[in-house]
């Protein structure tokens, strides 16, 4: 069979649509979805209406919540006082399952990107700084991902908040774990260089 039928055809691209979903992925769980019996599609289907009908974002921090505030907002073992700024959602989970890291968040909700028409009027800049202006911070740490964007992104947001009397600083980048210095590229070296600690 040459082509998909009409149906699981839509199907698949619904999941190609999806970000890193690629053709031969989509048309495997296009047909993963074809297997199901007909309570389990249902309760698939519920669970991706549920997700786009009960997930708001947080009033304070931008994140994903289920409530008004988030349960890193609302709980009062946090360090109020220090903000993470990142790009989504995704990199508040991947700090939180460090275990490390026990301040607050900032979502910026996307990063400054000229070539997709994405400008610093279309992230949660205005409210980072409404944040700063009626909340004590001491500290903003600065955590978008080490692309062009997130560099730019970066840059701007530590501009804004140059007048305040705030620290803002900047995670480290470097080598990952297991690394061989001979295949890293100059601008990691660098980062490696720079992030430098004393041990």
């Amino acid at each position: 069979m040459d082509t998909l039928l009409k149906p699981l055809q839509e199907l698949s691209e619904k999941f190609r649509s999806l970000d890193g979903v690629g053709k031969k992925s989509a048309v495997r769980m296009a047909f993963s979805v074809l297997n199901m019996t007909e309570d389990e599609a249902a309760s698939f289907a519920q669970a991706i209406l549920d997700a786009k009908t009960k997930i708001c974002l947080c009033k304070r921090c931008q994140s994903i919540s289920v409530s008004e505030l988030c349960s890193i907002c609302a709980s009062d073992t946090r360090d109020h006082s220090v903000i993470c700024v990142v790009e989504d959602a995704q990199s508040v989970m991947a700090l939180e399952k460090v275990k490390e890291y026990n301040g607050v968040y900032h979502v910026l909700n996307g990063v400054i990107s000229p070539m997709k028409g994405i400008g610093p009027e279309k992230l949660k800049i205005k409210e980072l700084l409404e944040r700063i202006n009626n909340e004590d911070i001491q500290e903003v740490i600065v955590a978008t991902n080490p692309t062009v964007e997130g560099e730019a992104t970066a840059m701007y947001v530590s501009r804004l908040l140059k007048p305040f009397d705030i620290k803002v600083t900047r995670i480290a980048n470097g080598l990952p774990v297991g690394a061989d210095l001979e295949y890293a590229d100059a601008v990691t070296l660098y980062r490696a260089i720079q992030g430098r600690r004393e041990i």
